[in-house]
Parts: structure tokens; C-alpha cells; sequence
């Protein structure tokens, strides 16, 4: 793709770059910001979250733990171990002292501990018991229908996870902690559940967090067996419990639930297998980076919606000049009234200003000169012809130095110059009305090449003449007008052309053929061109000047070629010396 400076207006560009500019910053700098503000958020909500999560794990550490001793010093009981053990004796006075004394200790326990919701004593043939008690005496046979029956099998003692049970006040949730009582034999005898209230635990688990957490207790398996909030299930439990190395840490997970990404943090007790781990929702945590994100976006979008608004109102003083010399520029004329330029610019615009201006003041005293000159030379007859040539010529050769002034370097300037001198020492050449075909040729050259300065280089030229023809004479300034109306006429609009001369000596002639690739004659033919009102007076002044050389006999000959382009033919004598009388 081409450069856009070079093609679209510069208003657009100025406008475009900087709107463009300013999108790119303000999108960069909020995406860097929401990055960092996100980041950031993480890490404190994680640390703060881990600090928190080890506080309530060892508070509920704590309270199990008790539970468990409690547990493991009531089991030890011997009242106890004796009421279970002698399940089978005869004595029932003795049962029921036993009875009676485990079950005022249960019960001291349960109203001393206000986290115990209930203590439950499994054994063979109870006998006793009160329906309406926190303490039941159970049926050995019925504890492998209890919830936490599967979980005892495999140790002596274990935690269910929480569920609901039938209670004296109705159901309740709670978590229960069985151990195994076995006698001297290593023989079942009993087990002691004790209940734990749900709701107290889950109090400490919620600790003083305001609005919904997802909290959860994980036992050593990792299996959850306590939790707030909205949590997934126990396999994406065990899945994630795999990651959870060390005694604290902080991934992301993607949260089956939802499909989106959450904060996973969890924190280990030392001396404990139970492990706290909170979930919080990644939209959650990055709810102040979106907000700060946001309040960026608006800012960014006035700050865009002013700074165009002042890239506008100064991108149109920048262009409002340009535009201003551009349409002087086109509707230049010389002869018409031109647009006034503004006076008051002292920059770099004025400078331009101000060189148009002396521009067109040259450009007037050139055209008004060249009329002048053109007036007085077409007032001789034979020499007026051959006079009126020149400032034709220069006309066009001046208008032509104009604009290689414009669009070209010094150089290619100090050519033309010199060529244009070359030409006019040719052309005067001492007063003779009749030079060598080797000057002639010399001549045209000089024209040619400062054609092809700007054509580009695009401007072929070609020429196929004898040695012996070039010290021949004939009248100057015979090539060059053909020449000229080739490329004027005949190249007009196109950047490149081929030009050919060939000279053949035929008897006592001398025969000039000259061809182009041009756009070929108008209607009308060759006498057209000798006639229409551009380009043709030069060919019509060296038609008049062979004529009165050397009368009807020789002359000119405009035909178009089948291939494309204008092929001239041009019929002189053979003069081998210079003619002593001098036309003029």
C-alpha cells in the first residue's frame, strides 16, 4: 500500500492520526490498568482471605478437637465401659445404677458444652431410656442404619459431614463424631455418637464476613463435611483437593456452577487434618478493577471527544491556507482576474504567499514580454519567418523551464540552460540562414534531451544518418517544429514516446523522414496539421520558408501510419556548399 500522506487529504490524515493516536493510549492504558488493579486485587483478597481462613480453622479446630477428647475421656469411663460390657448380667439393679450414673454425666456434658446437640450410647439390650432426653441409649443392631456408620467402619473413631437428624425440638442438622467401645477382648460393645449442633459451627465459619461467602470443611480425605453458601459438590471437592498442597494456598479454578473462574484459597491447620477453603467468584474480586476500568473508559472518552474536537479547529488552520494556494493555483489565468492571497501570514505559510505572488508577477513579465517580442518579429516577411521561430520556441521553452522549476532540483535546471544556450547559438548562428545537418542535428539533440528531462527519461529518440550527410547544408530550424509537434500534439497526455529520423540521399535530394508513435493525426488529414492554431505555425513557418528557398518544387508531406503515429516527410535539395545568397 502506497503512503496516505501521498494520497488522502490532509485534514483526514491530521484528524485520523491523532484520533487514532489517542484510542490506541487510552485502550492501552486501560487495559495496563485493569491488568495491574486485577492482579493487585488478587493478591490482597488472597492474603487477606488466607489470614482469615486460618483463624476460623482453628477455632473450629479447637471445638472438634474438644469434642474428640470429651469423646475419648467419656469411652474411658469404667461406670461406662462396665454398663456396656455387662449388657448380659443377671443383676438389673446393678444396670440400672450403671444407667443411671452415665447418663447424669452424658447429660452434665450436654448442658456444659452448648455446641453438643445430643449424646447417643449404642449397646446390647438397652433397657432404660427416655424418648424426651438429649441422652438415648440405642440398640446395637440399629447403628448400621445411621448416617455415620459407613465412616466409623473404616477407623475406630470418625466425623460424619453434616445432615439432619430427629431430635427432642424436631430436626435439626448437626455433625456427629462415633467412636468404637470395645472391652479387654478387643470385642465390641458399644459406641458413643455425640451430636454436634450445625448451625454453631457454621456461626463460626461464617466468622464476621458481611453478605453471601462460600465457605467450606474439608476432613482428611478432602471430602467437605461442613459449608456456607453456594459450594459445587463433593467430586469437584476431591478433584481440587488433590492441588491443595502445603498448609496454605491460592489457585484459580473454573467453577462448574457458573462456568466462569473463581478464587480458590484454603488454609491447613498444623496440628489438625481439617482444611478451610473459601471460593470467590473472579468477577467478584475484579469488581473494583471493572469500576476503575470503567471511570478510565469515560474519562478517555471525553478526553477523546475534546481533543478532536481541538485536533479539528486546528487541523483547519494548518489547511485552510494550503486550500486557500491550491484554488489560486487552479484557477490561475494569465489573462483573468486571480484570487487574492491573505497578506497577514508571517510563518511559513506567508512565505508561500508571498513567492506565488512573485511567481505570478514573473510569469506576467515573461508572457508580456514574449507578445512584445512575437509582434516585432512577425513583422518581416522571409526573416520575420525565420525570426518568428525563435520567441515561439522560447515561449514554450520558458513555460517549460516554469514548471521544471517547480517540480525539479537546480540541476536539471543548469541543463536546460545550457541546452537553451546551445540552441540559441545554433539558431543565430552568425547571421546564416544555412548550416550543416551536423548542427541542425545538434540542434534538435539539445531540444530532444530537454524533452526527455521531462518526459523522465521516457522519451525515446532515434536517428539513422549517413556520415556523409552531415557536412550537407540546409535551412535552419527545419527538425525542430516537427518535433515539437509530436510531442505536444501527438504525446499529449502520455508519459512516454518514440521519435525517428532517418536521412537517405535520393539522386539530387536530400529526403528527411521523420516518424512518431503518437496519438496520430486529428481529422482532417496533414493539411489539418499544417493549420490548426496549436502547434501548427512552426510547421507552417518552415513550409513558407523551403517554398521561398527553393519554390514548389520541394516541401512537406503529413501522412498518419497504419501502425500508429505520424510519419513526415520532408523534400530539400542536395547542397553540398553553402549557398552564396543568404535568404533574407
Amino acid at each position: 500500500m502506497g503512503n496516505p500522506f501521498k494520497k488522502y487529504r490532509i485534514d483526514n490524515l491530521f484528524f485520523g492520526s491523532f484520533a487514532l493516536l489517542i484510542v490506541i493510549m487510552i485502550g492501552a492504558t486501560i487495559w495496563i490498568s485493569y491488568s495491574l488493579t486485577s492482579s493487585e486485587l488478587a493478591t490482597t483478597a488472597s492474603s487477606n482471605q488466607q489470614k482469615l481462613l486460618s483463624v476460623l480453622n482453628n477455632e473450629i479446630t479447637t471445638r472438634l478437637t474438644t469434642i474428640e477428647q470429651i469423646s475419648l475421656s467419656t469411652s474411658r469411663d469404667n461406670v461406662l465401659i462396665s454398663l456396656l460390657a455387662g449388657s448380659y448380667a443377671e443383676d438389673d439393679f446393678v444396670r440400672y445404677q450403671q444407667f443411671k450414673e452415665v447418663k447424669q454425666s452424658l447429660a452434665s456434658l450436654t448442658n456444659s458444652i452448648p455446641l453438643i446437640e445430643g449424646i447417643d450410647v449404642y449397646m446390647h439390650k438397652p433397657q432404660y431410656g427416655d424418648s424426651e432426653s438429649y441422652i438415648q441409649f440405642r440398640d446395637l443392631e440399629e447403628a448400621s442404619q445411621q448416617y455415620w456408620a459407613e465412616s466409623v467402619k473404616r477407623n475406630d473413631m470418625a466425623w460424619s459431614d453434616e445432615y439432619r437428624r430427629q431430635a427432642i425440638q424436631g430436626e435439626v442438622s448437626v455433625l456427629s463424631f462415633a467412636r468404637t467401645i470395645m472391652n479387654n477382648n478387643n470385642k465390641l460393645i458399644g459406641y458413643l455418637v455425640m451430636h454436634v449442633k450445625a448451625d454453631m459451627l457454621k456461626g463460626v465459619l461464617a466468622g464476621q464476613s458481611s453478605g453471601q461467602v462460600s465457605r467450606m470443611l474439608l476432613d482428611a480425605s478432602g471430602n467437605p463435611v461442613l459449608h456456607i453458601g453456594s459450594v459445587p459438590d463433593g467430586d469437584s471437592w476431591t478433584q481440587w483437593a488433590a492441588d491443595m498442597q502445603g498448609q496454605s494456598g491460592v489457585f484459580r479454578i473454573l467453577d462448574p456452577r457458573s462456568g466462569s473462574n473463581s478464587l480458590l484459597v484454603f488454609s491447613r491447620s498444623l496440628n489438625s487434618d481439617w482444611t478451610m477453603v473459601e471460593l470467590t467468584p473472579w468477577s467478584q474480586i475484579i469488581k473494583g478493577s471493572l469500576t476503575l476500568a470503567k471511570a478510565i473508559a469515560v474519562i478517555g472518552a471525553l478526553a477523546i471527544l475534546l481533543t478532536l474536537i481541538l485536533t479539528v479547529l486546528i487541523s483547519r488552520q494548518f489547511t485552510m491556507p494550503i486550500k486557500k494556494l491550491v484554488g489560486a493555483m487552479i484557477q490561475y489565468s494569465v489573462e483573468g482576474e486571480n484570487a487574492k492571497l491573505p497578506e497577514d501570514y508571517e510563518n511559513e505559510f506567508g512565505y508561500l504567499f508571498s513567492g506565488y505572488r512573485k511567481q505570478n508577477e514573473r510569469i506576467q513579465e515573461l508572457v508580456h514580454s514574449l507578445r512584445q517580442r512575437h509582434e516585432l518579429q512577425r513583422r518581416a516577411e522571409i526573416d520575420a519567418l525565420q525570426a518568428n521561430i525563435n520567441p515561439h520556441f522560447l515561449y514554450n521553452t520558458l513555460d517549460q523551464l516554469n514548471w521544471m522549476a517547480i517540480a525539479n532540483d537546480q540541476e536539471e535546471i543548469s541543463r536546460i540552460l545550457e541546452l537553451m544556450g546551445r540552441m540559441f547559438r545554433i539558431g543565430l548562428s552568425n547571421g546564416n540562414t544555412f548550416i550543416t545537418v551536423h548542427e541542425e542535428m545538434e540542434h534538435l539533440s539539445s531540444y530532444i534531451e530537454i524533452q526527455q528531462i521531462r518526459f523522465n527519461g521516457l522519451l525515446q529518440f532515434r536517428s539513422d544518418i549517413p556520415e556523409e550527410l552531415g557536412a550537407c547544408y540546409m535551412p535552419k530550424m527545419v527538425l525542430q517544429p516537427f518535433v515539437e509537434n509530436a510531442i505536444i500534439h501527438g504525446f499529449h497526455q502520455r508519459s512516454q514516446g518514440t521519435i525517428e529520423i532517418v536521412m537517405r540521399r535520393s539522386g539530387d535530394q536530400l529526403q528527411i523522414k521523420m516518424e512518431d508513435d503518437g496519438v496520430g493525426l486529428r481529422s482532417g488529414g496533414g493539411e489539418s496539421a499544417l493549420h490548426r492554431k496549436s502547434g501548427g505555425y512552426g510547421i507552417r513557418n518552415v513550409e513558407e520558408r523551403i517554398s521561398a528557398y527553393f519554390g514548389s518544387r520541394y516541401g512537406i508531406a503529413i501522412k498518419p501510419r497504419e501502425e500508429g503515429g505520424t510519419r513526415v516527410v520532408v523534400q530539400l535539395p542536395l547542397l553540398e556548399e553553402r549557398p552564396e545568397r543568404q535568404i533574407g
